[in-house]
């Protein structure tokens, strides 16, 4: 299974960047994991409802253009489906069996995501109600996704 993970902005923390790093080589035994991250818009201070839209279409854009044909798109979203680990894994376990082999997950930036991206995405995540910064989302997600695979291969997990 490849695993994408398609995110806007760069870390800036190098705390981040480790924790990145190491669920990066604990999947490593499980799938083939990319990490793509398309650049950010700055938002000006009191920015208006029409140019946040602006700001979220143009990273949108970027986004979209990282997603290839046939992959499956799972976007994080807060109005999306939480699920608990075990019903992650078995999402993930699912797609595999139904032939899928590439799984995109979408992070968007600081303003969430565009409407364009929320419709190219076959499914949407939430993690909570709660806004996370979007740095930190990274590594959550991947603890997730690295404790999907334990889950699946019948590997003992923390719960």
């Amino acid at each position: 299974m490849r695993i994408t993970l398609v995110t806007v902005g760069k870390i800036k923390e190098k705390y981040l960047e480790q924790a990145i790093a190491e669920y990066s080589k604990r999947l490593s035994r499980y799938c083939r994991l990319e990490i793509i991250q398309v650049a950010d818009e700055k938002t000006p201070e009191g920015a208006s409802s029409a140019v946040e839209e602006q700001i979220k279409e143009k990273e949108g854009e970027r986004i979209l253009s990282q997603i290839r044909e046939g992959a499956y798109v799972i976007a994080l979203a807060i109005d999306g489906q939480m699920l608990d680990s075990v019903e992650l894994s078995q999402k993930i376990s699912k797609l595999g069996i139904d032939g899928i082999s590439h799984i995109v997950f979408v992070i968007g930036g600081s303003l969430g995501l565009s409407s364009r991206v929320l419709k190219r995405a076959d499914y949407k995540l939430s993690f909570s109600r709660m806004t996370f910064p979007h740095q930190l989302m990274r590594v959550i997600l991947l603890e997730q996704i690295y404790r999907s695979y334990r889950i699946i291969s019948g590997e003992p997990y923390h719960k």
